[in-house]
């Protein structure tokens, strides 16, 4: 037995308070009855939420994505040309029922290495401030920086649109324009904003590598499940045992 909230926490609905409150505004049923918060459920017991069968499974799955430019992560956007919902339905690599997550999201500009799951505890924990899980770009930029300007970015700037001062991060470059970073956080479009404080502007951003996952040679939109043994290594990553 275990707590409603949590079932469909880690069936990978939601987070467990995000789950509350869909059992209180009545769009979760347990074996054909309305859910009340705080309710026992078994782990084959039938749970449906907005009218959709949810369960447990039998094994967490992590996929490693190659977000092409032009695509929104998110599953509804009105205004979005491309969205992430989109672009994985029908995907013959994800099982029948998945709901798949996006663990920190990449704007619609940028591309590369996006990491989806089904275990909303592991999104959670990778996401969190405190997790300290490295994630790397590669930056190209309109104009060259200078070794001074770097090293202010490096040491961190302030954000006056988010109101924060960045963490100290890693940069490393590798070409006139071409920037290798590493962050130990993941504000909104931190990179651009970071990089428009010394008035550059990026041009182009691609993650190359979250934690020990990387994208290697994936072509754009192409999608890879992660084995056992990277499984294992994220989650080591993420401080679940």
């Amino acid at each position: 037995m275990m707590r409603l909230n949590r079932f469909l926490s880690a069936a990978g609905v939601c987070s467990r308070r995000e789950a509350d409150r869909l059992i209180e505004a009545g769009r979760v049923l347990v074996d054909g009855h309305p859910a009340a918060v705080g309710e026992q459920v078994k782990e084959d017991a039938a749970v449906l939420v907005d009218g959709r069968h949810v369960t447990l499974p039998a094994a967490h799955m992590v996929f490693a994505y190659h977000k092409p430019a032009g695509v929104v992560c998110t599953d509804r956007d009105p205004h979005a040309e491309r969205t992430l919902a989109a672009e994985l339905a029908g995907r013959t690599e994800i099982p029948e029922g998945t709901l798949l997550k996006y663990i920190g999201r990449l704007d619609r500009e940028s591309e590369g290495l996006l990491l989806l799951t089904d275990d909303g505890a592991l999104k959670r924990a990778l996401e969190a401030a405190e997790s300290h899980v490295e994630k790397e770009y590669l930056v190209t930029t309109d104009t060259e920086v200078s070794p001074a300007g770097l090293e202010v970015l490096r040491q961190g700037v302030f954000l006056e649109e988010l109101g924060i001062t960045t963490a100290p991060c890693r940069i490393r470059k590798q070409d006139d324009c071409l920037y290798s970073v590493i962050l130990t956080e993941g504000k909104n479009r931190q990179i651009r904003r970071m990089f428009a404080t010394l008035q550059v502007r990026v041009i182009r951003l691609v993650r190359i590598r979250e934690a020990g996952t990387e994208l290697g040679e994936m072509a754009p939109g192409a999608l890879r499940r992660l084995p056992e043994e990277e499984m294992k290594a994220l989650y080591k990553e993420a401080g679940i045992s």
